[in-house]
């Protein structure tokens, strides 16, 4: 058996007895047939930090992950996690994350902490190898992406030859709470980029910006928001991260997502507002994008 292959057993035992806290480095090593000195080295050799340090990290990142997903006190987070004491957490969570549980829980920003193995505790309850193939750029999900982005700008562009009579009129179906418009709906198609874009950064959004918003400045946010979107999708893309969580903190209470999650959230209530907006252009007897279908972008991606 390979060093690799070891490793990877070691993880799925890991999985499987991360709440063993009183399994000591040579339990471990016997329970996988190593000495202790062998498997230090050998986890050490594929994954970069030994086995103790990664799984101590790896239950700190399901503490991070337990304190914005429960209402359970930190003293229990901190006991589930392998501490004896609520200091030697705080102290441990402190080093890790650079600010205490307590403010963390409050502003939380990303769960994984850095790592050379690329092993990271995977909500609810596993952890997760990084993929060995990598997706790339030219993904169809990026594509499809790409084409959101571009029929977001044409929908602005040729909604400058409506009145503002006409952008304002009421569209009957729905997708929001408030009732709809072309211009509302413009308006939130850049704006749920610019949402996520705040999200990921942990910042706040300013919705204000959606309040009868003019043409212009829909033009100059897509043009800012746009672009910042796509690169998260290309970087998420390229690393085959789409299975990693973030903490979006702009929540009410904070949630956890998924990368992949969040575009298909984006790419299925986008692709319900463009069609809104090409049929309400179509009824004014604007009809050059038709229904906005991505299968041509997709195929054959438009310069």
């Amino acid at each position: 058996m390979t060093a690799t292959e070891s490793f990877v057993d070691f993880i799925d035992h890991l999985t499987e007895a991360l709440d063993d806290h009183e399994a000591s480095g040579e339990e471990l090593a016997a329970r996988l047939h190593f000495s202790r000195f062998h498997f230090d080295r050998m986890i050490r050799s594929v994954a970069g930090e030994p086995p103790n340090a990664l799984r101590r990290r790896v239950l700190m990142e399901r503490a991070a992950y337990r304190m914005i997903t429960t209402k359970v006190p930190l003293i229990d987070i901190a006991v589930e996690a392998g501490y004896g004491s609520h200091e030697a957490f705080t102290r441990a969570f402190t080093k890790a994350y650079g600010v205490p549980p307590a403010t963390w829980r409050r502003r939380p920003g990303h769960i994984q902490i850095a790592a050379p193995s690329g092993v990271h505790f995977h909500p609810p309850a596993s952890l997760r190898l990084p993929a060995r193939d990598k997706v790339s750029s030219m993904d169809l999900l990026t594509k499809m992406v790409e084409h959101h982005i571009w029929l977001t700008g044409e929908m602005v562009h040729l909604a400058e030859r409506l009145t503002d009579e006409q952008l304002d009129a009421p569209i009957g179906l729905a997708v929001d709470e408030d009732q709809q418009t072309i211009r509302s709906l413009l308006s939130r198609l850049i704006g749920q980029m610019g949402m996520w874009n705040a999200a990921m950064a942990t910042r706040d959004y300013d919705w204000s910006l959606e309040e009868h918003e003019s043409l212009s400045s829909m033009r100059a946010r897509l043009a800012a928001e746009g672009p910042t979107y796509l690169g998260h999708v290309r970087d998420v893309v390229d690393a085959g991260r789409l299975d990693e969580t973030f903490v979006d903190a702009l929540c009410a209470e904070p949630e956890v997502f998924t990368y992949g999650g969040m575009i298909a959230h984006v790419l299925t209530f986008a692709a319900h507002r463009r069609t809104l907006v090409v049929l309400a252009l179509d009824s004014h007897g604007i009809s050059e994008l038709g229904w906005g279908d991505p299968m041509k972008w997709v195929a054959e991606p438009i310069a």
